[in-house]
């Protein structure tokens, strides 16, 4: 049998559900109690051992008959506030399994459908944690600290209690696709995502999410975590300790030598640098330990000597025994694989992302809701960004950034008339855009609007001021707003004139609002021949405008949406078929 690395498992879930807490658990350490504000603020690997899987999950694995064939586990702990998108490799995700941790009072968030979406998309197998059963009202721990023994020693109250719980969550899952049961009363794992009740606080169902880690790693994962040779990982951060730059990684296959080169993609061109450091993740968070050669599946902090900038998210190969001619190949395949990847449009929007794999999946949800990605890119929103932003049509003159924020140096000047969208959590980010993109619409609408005849209607009053060339009377405006330069029809379809000028109150003025007395002057009408007290005017329109204002219906208020439906009744009346 090829030997077989540890599995690489990621912990993922809503930001409040306790994803930290119950890592901590699974590795005996506590981390989160060291995080500004309880947040992980960082990506972090744990090696588990064997041993220590053996010590913390004997009863289960000996209860079931686990035969305990992997050398331990891999587990990585991604940022609270930010989903896991960054662990990708090419062809899915660089997990081989996932944690979906879910609070049993909470039930699925927006943050939870997100990740479900995102491990469908990866094809990634997980399992649930279903935390907090502690907080079940009236709960009680066996001493085992087993569910299985917890779970039939509850009162009949506590138990019909928990029973709807696991119901509604599970009947939520299903409209996902996701067909999912408690642990204990699965038959074929294939089928059925299993749900392993748990509480990060008590410790109680911990073992039992290491015993079904284990049993799955090896029903099905044998293949997928064979050792295969070369040398192959992923770049999850690049971090600067004491001025020193360290490429935090995992290597997820083959071994890795301290006199290695390495190949690293990019956007711009193709780094191929040598290691100078190899610190390698000791078990159980003890800290990093220099080394000369690592084997997969491990997590390290590597050296090297190449100057230029490293992207996060991005893969890395080995080059050790590689001809030219090789190298070259890889350089334009890791090239080509780049491009199929973050695939853009001739129009759209611009968006940036903290890592490759986060910029990937922001892709596929825009992808998802028909929101079109002109360029797309890595790390903080620089001033090209900025620029490119600018020579884009109006509606698309944004940028969104996750978890990826507007570098420093760039001021207000500088980006004024650009928005910048920028969140930690993908589902939020697209609510966000949406939401601008609505009042975008609208307010460019407006716009054109503007470029239409003003909509009034007008009541003539008794005030004649001149009966002609010009006339000057008083009207009350009894509709939407009256503007110069506006030409008047009546109730007759007669074009009665032009408006050019307005006065209220001896002063002259551009325009007037519902419920204004003013006097207006027309010119080229004889107001005591063709005007009578009384009776209402209305601005003119063509068919052409009475269309375009249609268009622009649902944002016409209700008043100029009656101004319009009036003036086509009365253009009606001579033509029945006008602006139809």
């Amino acid at each position: 049998m090829a030997e077989v690395r540890q599995p690489i498992v990621t912990v993922c879930g809503h930001v409040d559900h306790g994803k930290t807490s119950i890592l901590d658990k699974l590795r005996g350490t506590s981390i989160q109690e060291g995080e500004a504000g309880g947040i992980t603020q960082k990506i972090s690997f744990t090696m588990m051992p064997k041993e220590t899987i053996i010590e913390r999950a004997g009863i289960v694995i000996e209860k079931f008959k686990i035969p305990l064939e992997i050398p331990g586990f891999l587990f990585i702990d991604t940022p609270g506030h930010a989903a896991f998108t960054n662990l990708r490799k090419r062809g899915g995700s660089l997990a081989d399994l996932a944690v979906l941790v879910i609070d049993i009072n909470e039930g699925i968030k927006p943050q939870t459908s997100e990740v479900l979406q995102i491990l469908r998309l990866n094809k990634t197998p997980f399992i649930i944690a279903l935390n907090k059963i502690d907080n079940v009202s009236g709960w009680h721990k066996a001493e085992s600290g087993l569910f299985l023994d917890s779970e039939n020693s509850q009162g009949m109250m506590v138990k019909q209690n928990f029973d709807e719980k696991i119901m509604t969550i599970m009947g939520t899952l299903n409209h996902y696709g996701i067909n999912a049961d408690l642990y204990n009363k699965i038959s074929d794992f294939q089928k059925t995502v299993a749900i392993v009740p748990c509480s990060a606080r008590t410790g109680e169902g911990i073992s039992e999410i290491l015993a079904m880690l284990s049993a799955l790693s090896q029903k099905f994962l044998k293949e997928k975590i064979a050792v295969k040779g070369d040398g192959k990982g992923v770049i999850l951060e690049v971090k600067k300790e004491k001025g020193v730059t360290y490429l935090e990684s995992i290597l997820y296959d083959g071994e890795l030598f301290q006199t290695d080169e390495i190949l690293i993609p990019g956007f711009d061109n193709v780094i191929v640098t040598r290691i100078r450091n190899i610190q390698e993740a000791l078990p159980l968070n003890k800290g990093f330990k220099t080394q000369e050669k690592v084997h997969a599946a491990t997590g390290v902090k590597l050296q090297i000597i190449e100057k230029d900038e490293v992207l996060p998210g991005m893969p890395f190969r080995v080059l050790r025994g590689k001809t030219e001619e090789e190298i070259n190949e890889m350089k334009v395949e890791m090239k080509t694989e780049l491009c199929e990847e973050i695939q853009t449009d001739d129009h759209g929007i611009l968006v940036k992302a903290e890592s490759l794999g986060s910029l990937e999946a922001l892709l596929v949800l825009l992808k998802q809701k028909q929101i079109p990605v002109v360029k797309a890119g890595i790390g903080n929103i620089s001033k090209k960004d900025i620029y490119i932003a600018g020579s884009l049509p109006e509606e698309n003159r944004i940028i969104l950034g996750f978890n990826s924020e507007l570098a420093e140096e760039i001021t207000p000047e500088e980006s004024k008339g650009i928005k910048i969208l920028s969140n930690a959590v993908v589902y939020k980010l697209i609510e966000d855009f949406e939401k601008w993109r609505e009042n975008k619409q609208k307010e460019l609408e407006r716009k054109k609007l503007r470029e239409l005849p003003q909509l009034t209607k007008i009541e003539v009053l008794e005030f004649v001021f001149r009966n002609t060339n010009p006339a000057i009377f008083g009207v009350k405006v009894c509709s939407g707003l009256l503007r110069q330069d506006v030409e008047m029809i009546n109730n007759q379809d007669k074009k009665i004139g032009w408006i050019k000028a307005i006065q209220a109150d001896k002063t002259s003025v551009q325009t007037a609002e519902k419920g204004k007395e003013v006097a207006i002057s027309m010119s080229g009408v004889n107001f005591e021949r063709e005007l009578t007290v009384g009776e209402f005017l209305y601005s003119n329109l063509s068919e052409f405008q009475f269309r375009k204002f249609k268009e622009y219906k649902d944002i016409l208020t209700s008043e100029e949406k009656t101004i319009v439906q009036e003036i086509a009744l009365i253009k009606r009346r001579t033509n029945e078929t006008w602006g139809i």
